[in-house]
């Protein structure tokens, strides 16, 4: 009986065409076309949406939360990580991951700087689990 009220929801639409220039909108797993993905979904296939602007829209959570959907046909080839890229990465992971404290450790996890302003064993002095900082401190962890 429920199935039946869900199938009634659901419209067949053209995600080219939605008729007044704005874009479609699709509820929760009724966009299963073949041409359309999310910019996760262009990522996996090793795309990215290349300028072109999003074709319709997926909601869920009664619209509270919402993902564009961009053309498959249109996408283009994903932009390889460079060493420059890499280095710039590195050194915004590391204003993150460093512990402007005493301490000075940079950890594998980003520390609550917002909050405490340190990490734990320099803001309480709970002792850090050594799992969680490298026990050498490299200049570059990325690459080899």
């Amino acid at each position: 009986m429920a199935d039946q009220d869900q199938d009634q929801d659901l419209v067949d639409v053209d995600p080219n065409d939605p008729g007044d220039g704005s874009l479609t909108v699709f509820r929760w797993k009724q966009a299963g076309r073949k041409e359309l993905a999310t910019r996760r979904q262009l990522r996996d296939m090793g795309l990215r949406p290349g300028g072109q602007e999003p074709v319709a829209r997926i909601e869920c959570r009664g619209g509270k939360r919402f993902a564009w959907l961009y053309r498959i046909d249109l996408a283009k080839p994903k932009i390889p990580m460079t060493f420059a890229k890499e280095v710039a990465l590195d050194k915004a992971m590391a204003a993150r991951q460093t512990c402007p404290g005493p301490c000075g450790r940079r950890y594998f996890i980003c520390l609550p700087l917002k909050t405490l302003g340190s990490c734990l064993e320099c803001y309480d002095g709970t002792p850090a689990d050594p799992a969680t900082y490298p026990a050498l401190l490299a200049k570059h962890l990325l690459v080899a």
